[in-house]
């Protein structure tokens, strides 16, 4: 199966410290399919282009950044809302590394003017030279995958 996948989840900041918190990650709105992509051991980052879910304030910024377990399982939060999970041992402590000063480093953006459509489908996954890039921002040191 190889090794390793590393991935960017898409997500406003207070969202994102609700997951880390808890210990879970959720994309897409609670769809399932990025999570199933994803396996045990790989690599995953939040980035969080807003402070608040609705709210108008920009993040642009880094927000968490951990190792997936687990398998993907639902939580039923209210009557029609089923969202899909999937356990994340987050590293902690983390710096929030906000984007602009890395853009010129990161692989996966092919557009520098335009470099949120990156970001446009909720999650994507990167080379493993991103992933450490970043997480050498956010981190003390980068971890081991």
């Amino acid at each position: 199966m190889g090794g390793p996948r590393f991935w960017i989840g898409v997500a406003t900041r207070d969202h994102v410290l609700r997951g880390v918190q808890e210990g879970f990650a959720q994309l897409n709105h609670g769809k399932a399919r990025a999570l199933e992509r994803m396996r045990e051991g790989d690599g995953l980052i939040y980035y969080s282009p807003k402070e608040r879910f609705g709210g108008r304030g920009p993040c642009q910024r880094f927000t968490a950044i951990g190792r997936v377990v687990g398998e993907v399982y639902r939580v039923e939060l209210s009557p029609g809302f089923a969202p899909y999970r999937r356990g994340v041992n987050y590293f902690l402590p983390v710096r929030e590394a906000p984007i602009r000063p890395l853009l010129e480093e990161l692989g996966f953006i092919s557009d520098r003017r335009r470099w949120g459509y990156a970001f446009r489908y909720g999650h994507l996954e990167v080379p493993r030279a991103d992933f450490e890039r970043i997480a050498r921002a956010m981190l003390s040191a980068a971890p081991v995958f």
